[in-house]
């Protein structure tokens, strides 16, 4: 048997390629395990997903070099955001100027993250990639951890990390449960052109019975995702380029003007998973292997990056401190702040998605109320811009300064003085008919 590893990653994602990039730099002996060929990390495939990337994301990524090697061409900013909802015109905003940033995030193709990261861990000569490698058992002891290759090999390391997908095979052989959620939903990704701007404006479209989302490209091109139950997703695929043209044309209502697709359309169910654990001994998950999301609140791979930062910035500190890279109490450590980093937002999203996918009357109601509200609280819209952006994830919780905004809260009061303060307390404009739209 060779010389043990520190590190071993199962999976060459974003996550596991970020990850390795993070450990670079470190005295430590790293390999990935993949089972893709060489040719396809170094020229990854167009697959139609575009990736919103905060302003936390874009700066990890920078620190590792792999922001540099992506063409000015392929990165779009996201200046403005509009959520809509049924047929009415009425909309929840956010702007740049609003958040006083540059930008409220970037829109980057999934292929050529891929590619950055892999020619940033390909020039460090520390990491091995392993590619077209299977792995067939994981296992570990006090010691190290043991992975069994298809070609009978047996690897070992200090830490073994799995990022091998949201239905990660590594998480199963080791145990972890996670909890996984179908949607029967499908979304049909492509990328379009259009006659008209969308000035970097992305759009999201809660249609009654299916979404549809916009996400700015540069030029005259938009990311489109529409997102309809699985059962419908096969007829949207097939469709003709015309067929197609013409039912987006029709669901945006002009509001690009005449549309035209350009390439593939690619076609993805959507399941979310959160695994219960992130660590055990001598083994962690991070990326979609530990929390695999729901696209519409676009946290997915922003979560993922910030994750093996996490991890990586644990590692670094034992490196430094001579301590065991792979102990239980930093593992545990990792999975404490990466489980508070993740577990609202999972479920928080799992919530919209049920919101705003259910057609119930009282649904469409607290929805147009939830839209309202978040347009008229600012406390509420600044939280949701700063989950969004990931900018200053130092300032103080919004959430403080819109409970300061509420009156106190006596031990007993009669519901009919409680009504009669809370109608005293809200501005008209947040009377509860003109939060429905009735008044």
């Amino acid at each position: 048997m060779q010389e043990p590893y520190d590190v071993l990653i199962i999976g060459a994602g974003p996550a596991g390629l970020s990850f390795a990039r993070s450990l670079a730099d470190l005295p430590l002996r790293v390999a990935v395990i993949e089972r893709s060929s060489q040719a396809t990390l170094a020229d990854p495939p167009e697959d139609g997903r575009e990736i919103a990337l905060t302003h936390l994301s874009a700066d990890l990524m920078k620190s590792m070099g792999a922001w540099q090697r992506i063409p000015d061409e392929g990165i779009s900013p996201i200046e403005a955001a509009k959520v809509f909802d049924g047929s009415s015109s009425y909309s929840l905003d956010f702007d740049n100027e609003t958040a006083d940033l540059d930008a409220l995030g970037y829109l980057v193709p999934n292929h050529l993250i891929r590619k950055a990261y892999y020619e940033e861990v390909a020039s460090h000569p520390q990491i091995e990639i392993r590619t077209e490698t299977v792995v067939e058992e994981v296992n570990t002891d006090e010691q190290f951890g043991y992975v069994t290759l298809n070609n009978g090999e047996v690897l070992q390391a200090s830490l073994v990390v799995a990022a091998d997908t949201r239905f990660s095979e590594t998480r199963r052989k080791m145990g972890l449960s996670a909890t996984m959620r179908d949607f029967s939903r499908t979304a049909i990704v492509c990328r379009m052109e259009h006659t008209q701007p969308h000035h970097q404006s992305a759009f999201e479209c809660f249609h009654y019975g299916r979404t549809t989302a916009i996400l700015p490209m540069n030029g005259n091109r938009s990311s489109i995702v529409v997102t309809v139950n699985s059962r419908e997703a096969q007829r949207f695929a097939e469709m003709t380029e015309a067929e197609f043209n013409h039912n987006i044309e029709q669901q945006l209502d002009g509001l690009l003007g005449e549309m035209k697709l350009i390439g593939k359309r690619h076609v993805y169910p959507l399941v979310a998973v959160h695994a219960n654990q992130f660590v055990a001994r001598r083994f962690a998950l991070i990326g979609d292997s530990a929390v695999g999301m729901h696209p519409v609140t676009a946290h997915g791979f922003n979560l993922g990056l910030r994750g093996q930062a996490t991890l990586a910035r644990e590692i670094a500190n034992a490196v430094a401190e001579g301590q065991d890279i792979a102990s239980e109490q930093l593992l545990k450590c990792y999975e404490s702040e990466h489980m508070r980093a993740t577990r609202v937002i999972y479920h928080g999203t799992n919530l919209v998605v049920g919101l705003f996918t259910n057609e119930t009357l009282a649904a469409k109601l607290a929805r147009k109320a939830t839209l309202r509200l978040a347009n008229n609280i600012s406390p509420i819209k600044q939280l949701i811009t700063t989950s969004l952006t990931e900018k200053d994830m130092t300032r103080s919780n919004p959430l403080q300064e819109l409970k300061s905004h509420l009156p106190p809260v006596p031990d007993f009061v009669p519901v009919d003085r409680v009504k009669q303060k809370v109608e005293q307390f809200l501005p008209e404009k947040l009377h509860p008919l003109n939060v429905l739209g009735l008044k």
